[in-house]
C-alpha cells in the first residue's frame, strides 16, 4: 500500500469516526441533559462547545472568526494532503492523514454549528485535562507520528559514503 493510500484511509477513517461519535452523542443520546457521564474514575463524557482553537484559545463569538477558522482548517487540510501524496513512508502518510481527517472533522463542526463539539474529559483528583474529541486525538496522534517519522534515519544505502556517491570512494 502506498503512503498516500494509507494516509487517505487514515483521513477518511478519522473523519467518519469523529463525525459519527459527535452525531451519536449529541443527537442519539441524552448526554446534553444528563451530563457528565462517568466512564471511569478519570474520564467523563460532557458537552463542551469550543469556539476557539486548541485548549480553547482564541475564542471567537462572531461570524468572521468562525469562518476564518474554517478557512484555516481547510487550507491546512489541503496543504497537508499535498504533502501526504508526496510522502515517502507509510508512517508519514498515516500521520498526515490523521491530521487532515481531524482538521476536516473540526471544520465541519465549525461550519455546521459555529463551534467544535468536544466531549471527552480526562481528570485525576484536582488535575483536569482539556475536553477533546476524536478529531483532536487524531491530530495529536498525527503530530506524534510526524515526530517519529522525523527521527527515523533516512533510507540510505549503508555501503555508500556520507555524500552517497559510490563512484568516488573515500581516500
Amino acid at each position: 500500500m502506498t503512503p498516500a493510500r494509507a494516509g487517505l484511509i487514515a483521513a477518511l477513517a478519522t473523519l467518519v469516526l469523529d463525525q459519527a461519535s459527535k452525531l451519536w452523542l449529541y443527537f442519539g443520546t441524552d448526554l446534553v441533559m444528563t451530563q457528565p457521564w462517568r466512564l471511569a474514575p478519570f474520564a467523563d463524557f460532557v458537552v463542551v462547545w469550543n469556539r476557539g482553537v486548541s485548549y480553547g484559545l482564541f475564542q471567537q463569538d462572531g461570524g468572521f472568526g468562525r469562518w476564518l477558522l474554517v478557512a484555516v482548517s481547510l487550507a491546512a487540510a489541503i496543504g497537508l494532503s499535498v504533502w501526504m501524496h508526496r510522502a515517502g513512508s507509510r508512517l508519514l502518510g498515516v500521520a498526515l492523514g490523521l491530521i487532515v481527517g481531524g482538521a476536516l472533522g473540526n471544520a465541519i463542526d465549525r461550519a455546521a454549528y459555529g463551534a467544535v463539539f468536544d466531549f471527552v474529559h480526562l481528570h485525576a483528583g484536582t488535575w483536569s485535562w482539556y475536553v477533546f474529541n476524536v478529531a483532536d486525538a487524531a491530530i495529536v496522534a498525527g503530530v506524534v507520528g510526524l515526530l517519529f517519522d522525523s527521527l527515523r534515519p533516512a533510507g540510505r544505502d549503508p555501503r555508500t559514503d556520507v555524500a552517497g556517491d559510490r563512484n568516488h570512494p573515500q581516500t
